[in-house]
């Protein structure tokens, strides 16, 4: 099953990630599990570009699930450019989108991704309804 990335989203966040000769398969491929690290890597930057990391005591984003979608290879040496998005705000969640491109050729999707991310009291282990501030940021433009 594909899911597709929709066209209504707001760029957020940028960043670049360098591949790593381990992060390689036996194929001379990115293997398929360092394609969701970069979507981790990429959520909890932005996470904490808005200053709310995780933080077991307080309230903050989880995910409920994650996809990504493999159009081409990504090999080592590079970095990757990452492209966060989001979109489709509801009560507790929104929608997280991101794009994986090699640096050198930004304009070539190797990958894409994404996930339901639902806001939460951590200590109490339940949804909260997003702070209007995350809501706003949340909304396609």
């Amino acid at each position: 099953m594909r899911i597709e990335i929709p066209e209504k989203k707001k760029l957020v966040f940028e960043m670049s990630i360098p591949i790593r000769w381990g992060d390689m398969d036996a194929m001379g491929h990115l293997n398929n599990t360092s394609y969701f690290r970069y979507l981790e890597v990429a959520r909890i930057d932005w996470m904490n570009s808005l200053n709310t990391p995780p933080s077991p005591e307080g309230h903050g984003m989880v995910i409920v699930n994650a996809f990504c979608n493999f159009y081409r290879q990504l090999e080592y040496p590079g970095d990757v450019l990452m492209k966060m998005y989001v979109s489709d705000p509801a009560r507790t969640t929104f929608e997280t989108w991101a794009t994986m491109a090699r640096a050198d050729a930004p304009d070539v999707i190797c990958a894409a991704g994404g996930a339901t991310t639902i806001w939460v009291d951590f200590p109490r282990q339940k949804a909260l309804p997003l702070p209007d501030w995350l809501r706003a940021l949340a909304s396609a433009d």
